[in-house]
Order: structure tokens, then C-alpha cells, then sequence
């Protein structure tokens, strides 16, 4: 049913190479590079056969754009999964991992999906700005979008955050928990995806869950509680405010990847293998969310 045949690992190699490796550190102090990497991602969308929308707004003097890829005719107030990802960069890091990874997996979803019927019911979105100082604050790229959401009064069914999906480990004691009681029901291994969300949230992280561990082979994880340390570190957080069910699928971050916000979080670093595995598995459970 789905066009999965193509070289996708090739392709995600590329992305992150493009984003980590050529244009490297992207933010609002490296104002040229983040409006480079957008223009990537739009060109990407476009070749996919979307009709790119622009989310403008004004920060510091400056305009920055989050990046929504929608099915030709699709109707704005129709009922909507989002799907996305940011495309900064932490001051100081070339971000492969942080986030390179996720908007790789987001461009290759939209890319494999573009002719299923299921692509008109998702939203694709690339935010700009949330990694710090503008995280959890007005100008919060994903903060800005989801308000305008509400405003609007979109249907959105719920919002799913590309967040750090690329880098893994077998080696005993690679895998960390943010809560020391988690050690005994999560594995050591930093070898699976998790699947992370708030109470509210619970019922969209179970389904989740559940279709990539029926449909993909990546092992997977899921977590969705009242407050668990790091969960609310991503867009996520931004639809949670405005009352929409979102969570976030991660590599879990610093609580593996020891790259984490560095100089060395390198396209190298990524296991492109398993963000295949994860694209095939996370196409296949979004067409029957």
C-alpha cells in the first residue's frame, strides 16, 4: 500500500547532512543559516507534491516562519493530526541529533505518504525557534502556532513532536530514566523509541504505541503521566496550553546521547538504519490513526 521501496536511509542521511554538516549551528544568532534550513525544508515539501503555508511572526526585529505542508484542497478548519518538528538548533551545536533527526523522519513521512489518502487528514509542520531563550516563551515558534490554532478554532485531533529520533545504543547501561523507579520497568539500553506524553494525553500515546509496535521494528517504549522530568521539553508542550492532545517520540535525548546540545551532536553520531525503521513503522501507524 505504501511506497516504502525507495532508498529511504539515503535519503535521511542526506537531510541530516544538509542540515548538520553544510549549514551546521541554525538559529536566531545564525539568522542566515535558519532561513537557509527553512528554504530546505520547503523545497523538500514541495518536491513531495504539498502546498506550503507560512506561519509568520515577529521576534527582535526579525521574521521567522513556521513551515506547514498541507494536501492541495484540503480545507484549513478540517479535522487534522500534526505532525512536526523544529528546525533550530541549540547556540554552540550543529544539531544532527538535536533536531536534524526529526525533521529528516517529518520530510520522509510527508515524502512517503504524499499519495496515500491519509496525507489529507495530517498537517505537516516545521517550527522554528524552541530550543532556548526562546523556549517556553512567547516567541517559541510551536507556542505561536498552536495559539493560533485555538484562535482559529482548528480541529486538531492530536499533535505528534519529532523529537530527537537518531541516535541508539545495544551497550548495557546506555539507556538512563529520568525517575530512578523506571529502571526496573524500562530497559538499560538506549536500543528502542519511546513514545511520551502527559495524563491528558494518554489514550493518543497508548494507540500509538501500540501501532508502531504492530506495524514497525523498532522496539518501542511509551510513558504518559501527570509529571515526568523531560516529557514537556519539546513542541508538545506548546499544544498542551492550548488543550490538544500531543506527545512527543524521542530518542529520550540527554538521557542517551551523550551529544546532547554539543559541537559533537555530528551527522556521524546517527543511526540512519533505525530512523528507516522508524519512518516505515510511523507511516504505517499514521494512516490508520
Amino acid at each position: 500500500m505504501l511506497d516504502l521501496t525507495g532508498e529511504i536511509q539515503f535519503r535521511l542521511r542526506g537531510h541530516v547532512q544538509f542540515l548538520a554538516g553544510v549549514v551546521g549551528e541554525r538559529n536566531s544568532r545564525r539568522y542566515g543559516r535558519l532561513e537557509r534550513s527553512r528554504e530546505y525544508i520547503e523545497e523538500a515539501f514541495a518536491q513531495s507534491g504539498y502546498r506550503i503555508g507560512h506561519d509568520r511572526y515577529e521576534c527582535g526585529g526579525k521574521e521567522y516562519r513556521n513551515v506547514v505542508a498541507t494536501v492541495p484542497g484540503v480545507a484549513s478548519n478540517d479535522p487534522v493530526l500534526v505532525v512536526g518538528a523544529h528546525y533550530d538548533t541549540a547556540l554552540g551545536s550543529p544539531g544532527a541529533d538535536d533536531n536534524a533527526s526529526g525533521v529528516a523522519v517529518l520530510l520522509e513521512l510527508a515524502r512517503v505518504l504524499g499519495d496515500e489518502p491519509a496525507a489529507g487528514s495530517i498537517r505537516w509542520v516545521a517550527f522554528t525557534l524552541e530550543e532556548s531563550p526562546h523556549f517556553k516563551t512567547e516567541s517559541m515558534g510551536s507556542r505561536v502556532y498552536a495559539r493560533r490554532c485555538r484562535r482559529r478554532g482548528d480541529s486538531i485531533r492530536g499533535m505528534i513532536a519529532l523529537e530527537m529520533v537518531g541516535y541508539y545504543s545495544d551497550a548495557p547501561g546506555s539507556q538512563a530514566h529520568p525517575i530512578s523507579l523506571m529502571r526496573w520497568f524500562y530497559p538499560d539500553r538506549g536500543n528502542f523509541i519511546a513514545v511520551a506524553g502527559n495524563y491528558a494525553s494518554r489514550r493518543l500515546v497508548r494507540r500509538l504505541s501500540r501501532l508502531l509496535s504492530a506495524h514497525g521494528d523498532l522496539p518501542v517504549e511509551h510513558i504518559a503521566l501527570p509529571s515526568v522530568p523531560g516529557v514537556d521539553l519539546s513542541d508538545n508542550w506548546s499544544f498542551w496550553e492550548e488543550g490538544y492532545p500531543a506527545l512527543m517520540v524521542t530518542d529520550t535525548a540527554f538521557f542517551r546521547n551523550r551529544h546532547y546540545h554539543r559541537s559533537t551532536d555530528l551527522p556521524e553520531t546517527l543511526d540512519y538504519r533505525s530512523m528507516e525503521l522508524l519512518v516505515r513503522g510511523m507511516a504505517e501507524s499514521l494512516v490508520r490513526l
